[in-house]
């Protein structure tokens, strides 16, 4: 895994955004003035624990949020470095054999093609290869998907809350408004429950969510690279047909990325 640079600026410079655009109208001792703690608890309490409700269970919970990260690391195998790998593996199985693919695996930093070559190398069917990988790549997919969902109800579930924040606040300042000194914290409490609402979609919840999303689309694609080019090493397949069977899947996943977009 390596540091994806560009996501991890984006959300530092969100975060300068928001503090260059309070102390500019009010002073630096005015970023302080944004934490005000009964507001935080209603809005990342209700919104974190109204995910909690919906999770089947504390681990699945717990996965999920710790997909944080995934929107900020990339897996280091581009489906060039793939592609390049799986044809110089090719040729070395055609010289030498599948067998000499035995210790190519254990070289290897990529779990999923080394399970690849291993079934190869055991002399497993073509069938059974390809169904336990595309089993793994499934369930690889629909993890990523079930993450990226976690994301996007969370983006939902804070500007809702921030929502019953306001509404609590106005509650509150509409009951005793004969007394003046209750309306200014009442309506901090109405705002800032709004505010914090607006900063957990915005800020975190929707962009994490697209940023994990096409971070699965990119593994999807390099684990199809590696199903087909494992199983057309198996087959001993000239080296040029795998390239371009390769890059048909290349290409085929970059057209349907556009006409999705």
């Amino acid at each position: 895994m390596k540091l994806n640079s560009a996501a991890l600026t984006g959300f530092m410079l969100c975060l300068i955004a928001l503090i260059f655009g309070v102390a500019t109208n009010g002073g630096i001792g005015a970023v302080t003035r944004l934490l005000h703690f009964p507001s935080a608890v209603i809005t990342f309490g209700g919104a974190f624990f109204s995910a909690l409700l919906t999770a089947n269970s504390f681990p699945d919970y717990i996965d999920c949020l710790k997909s944080f990260k995934d929107a900020f690391f990339l897996s280091q195998e581009s489906v060039e470095d793939i592609t390049g790998k799986i044809l110089g593996l090719s040729g070395l199985s055609r010289k030498e054999g599948l067998l000499a693919l035995e210790s190519e695996a254990e070289k290897t930093d990529m779990p999923f093609l080394k399970k690849g070559l291993t079934l190869v190398v055991d002399g497993s069917d073509p069938d059974l290869t390809r169904d336990i990988l595309e089993s793994e790549m499934y369930h690889t997919i629909d993890r990523n998907g079930a993450h990226v969902k976690f994301w996007e109800n969370l983006g939902s579930y804070g500007p809702a809350w921030g929502m019953i924040g306001t509404l609590l606040g106005l509650i509150n300042m509409m009951a005793d408004l004969e007394d003046v000194s209750t309306v200014g914290p009442a309506m901090s409490l109405a705002l800032f429950t709004t505010l914090y609402g607006s900063i957990l979609a915005n800020w975190i919840c929707i962009p994490l969510a697209r940023k994990i999303e096409k971070n699965g689309e990119r593994k999807q694609l390099v684990m199809e690279i590696c199903i087909e080019g494992v199983l057309s090493i198996q087959a001993g397949e000239n080296v040029r047909i795998i390239e371009e069977k390769l890059r048909s899947v290349a290409e085929a996943a970059s057209s349907k990325a556009q006409s999705e977009t």
